[in-house]
């Protein structure tokens, strides 16, 4: 059995389609997180692959972020599948329970640390040494602690708090469990490329929570040492019931990060972080794990796969439980009531259900009318209605809007001051039926072309020659069914040049007046190399303002082929 987990930062993105990435994983189960898609988003070519049953979880707060999803091949479909740590998602029989105990957390923190839709949880029958036995696997994205939006620090706490107490709880009832995903924590100095502060890098709060979530190093020596030894909970340090199974097997190995940054190129100089993971208890790691690794050559995302190795093999379901997305209705093949596209909504109260119900952290902008999560199906119908109205219907054309016949004024004609007392001897355009001659219903043909030959002689004209020409400059003139054309000053070739060219000259000259372009770059002082111009987006007073650094990519310090440490700001005055 081989399991995987990959952060792919958005599950649209993969042009080739989600089964090309997954046949090339090879896995059985394959864990992925952070797709960006909300069910009313979610397409039948991502959500029913051919050879898979997937499982998905949406952010019920916010569009385009967040969301897990957990794809298992067709030989390994589990027999129960849920959504959601708390239990308050689930409302159908293919539930798996063992919640824990949730007197820390009110009813509303519960149900705001599972509306970003963060976690699967799948549960399967393995065959261990010609024993059945359970194993449950919870796909996880844990939150990032933002430093600029208060509450976030306390937000991510609480969800590894929730974590835990499910993972242990289902341990509890008997199954074997598997945590997997972006934790957004580096656990050990050796997992981060450049630990700042390392000598209060154990302080901070997440990797205290995975210090108490882990068993200790010591008792992961056990499978170097082949002795056998008794797990005691008398460990003040580290007295938790699951491994890291990267560790588990490489102990030591330096350099092995899951995440880089994309605006700093971080990838090319491996500057990155081990944020991503696989836990299992301990007993499945010891008995059952023969491998574990990380996949960095693998592209696509921010973040590389992990993938994990046991001995033990799947035993398939008949049927996918309920969460499968084989029983959506929008991709069943069922026919629909009509009722379900006509759901009336009350706005007054979907507006007091969005401020009571999302998390504080969240912007107003970013919130959605999708709060309540068994809801769903106005999501779907909303996306129908939408498609319905904006496809044309096939055979028929649609009608286009008739555009001006009014030629396009010039933007230099804007700083020029107005000229008066211009003779204007040209007839409207719409009097231009008027000059027909004797057969007026074959000539009148010809002198609708001759005024829009007119205009567009006259918009040529007016680029490149005096602004006095105009339109009154060509007549066009039909009589007896001949079209005889008039010029007020013949214009040669040559004196159009000139024109032109000192037209250009002098247009040059003002737009390099009036917009200056970007100052050239200064050479960093190490590799004397031009550098690149960036801005602060950052909130605070240098919000806006623009700097140059090396364009190397970002590294570790004693690298000469990272970035070095030149940074100049911008004058303003440049």
């Amino acid at each position: 059995m081989k399991i995987v987990t990959w952060n792919i930062n958005g599950i649209r993105t993969f042009r080739g389609g989600i089964k090309k990435i997954l046949d090339s994983l090879d896995a059985d189960i394959i864990c992925v997180q952070e797709t960006k898609v909300t069910r009313d988003l979610l397409d039948e070519r991502t959500a029913i692959v051919d050879g898979y049953n997937s499982y998905f979880s949406f952010s019920r707060g916010r569009s385009g972020y967040s969301g897990v999803a957990t794809y298992c091949k067709d030989s390994a479909v589990p027999f129960a599948a849920e959504e959601g740590l708390s239990g308050l998602l689930t409302n159908h029989e293919g539930a798996i329970g063992c919640y824990g105990d949730h007197t820390d957390f009110s009813g509303e923190e519960l149900q705001l640390l599972d509306n970003e839709g963060r976690v699967v949880i799948t549960q399967h029958r393995i065959m261990c040494q010609d024993q059945m036995q359970t194993l449950t696997v919870i796909n996880v994205y844990c939150p990032r602690a933002d430093p600029e939006k208060s509450g976030r620090k306390q937000f991510k706490l609480q969800f590894y708090k929730l974590l835990q107490c499910r993972a242990e709880a289902i341990l509890k009832d008997g199954s074997h469990v598997i945590v997997l995903g972006d934790v957004n924590t580096s656990h050990r100095p050796i997992d981060h490329c450049d630990p700042s502060d390392i000598d209060h890098f154990e302080d901070n709060p997440g990797r205290k929570w995975l210090n108490d979530f882990l068993q200790s190093d010591t008792e992961k020596e056990e499978k170097d040492e082949d002795v056998e030894c008794e797990i005691t909970s008398t460990d003040p340090i580290n007295s938790g019931k699951f491994v890291d199974t990267f560790r588990y097997f490489h102990p030591t190995r330096t350099s092995a990060f899951t995440c880089w940054s994309t605006l700093t190129g971080a990838r090319q100089t491996n500057y990155g972080t081990r944020i991503d993971y696989i836990f299992a208890d301990y007993q499945l790691a010891k008995e059952q794990f023969v491998a574990a690794d990380i996949m960095p050559e693998m592209e696509g995302s921010d973040h590389c796969p992990v993938w994990g190795q046991l001995t033990c093999s799947l035993l398939s379901n008949s049927k996918p439980p309920p969460l499968c997305t084989r029983h959506l209705p929008e991709f069943a093949g069922k026919q629909q009531k009509l009722c379900r596209f006509l759901v009336k909504v009350d706005q007054k109260s979907d507006q007091s259900e969005i401020s009571d119900a999302l998390p504080g952290s969240q912007e107003p902008e970013e919130r959605r009318e999708n709060v309540n999560p068994c809801g769903t199906g106005n999501s779907v119908g909303k996306k129908r209605i939408l498609t319905a109205d904006t496809v044309a219907p096939k055979g028929k054309k649609t009608k286009t809007a008739k555009t001006s016949s009014k030629s396009q004024g010039s933007l230099l004609s804007f700083f020029k001051p107005k000229r008066t007392n211009v003779p204007h001897t040209e007839p409207p355009v719409s009097q231009c039926g008027n000059t027909l001659g004797i057969d007026e219903a074959t000539s009148s043909q010809k002198s609708q072309k001759g005024c829009i030959a007119s205009q567009d002689v006259s918009a040529m004209t007016d680029s490149i020659a005096d602004d006095t020409t105009s339109i009154s400059d060509r007549d066009v003139i039909e009589e007896n069914g001949q079209k005889m054309t008039t010029k007020a000053e013949p214009l040669t070739s040559q004196p159009t040049v000139g024109a032109q060219d000192a037209k250009i000259g002098s247009s040059l000259v003002f737009w390099k007046s009036v917009l200056h372009g970007p100052p050239p770059p200064p050479s960093c002082k190490v590799h004397r190399e031009p550098c690149v111009l960036r801005t602060v987006k950052k909130e605070g007073p240098n919000m806006g303002r623009q700097f140059f650094v090396c364009a190397r990519p970002q590294g570790h310090a004693s690298n000469p082929e990272a970035r070095c440490n030149f940074f100049a700001w911008v004058d303003k005055g440049k």
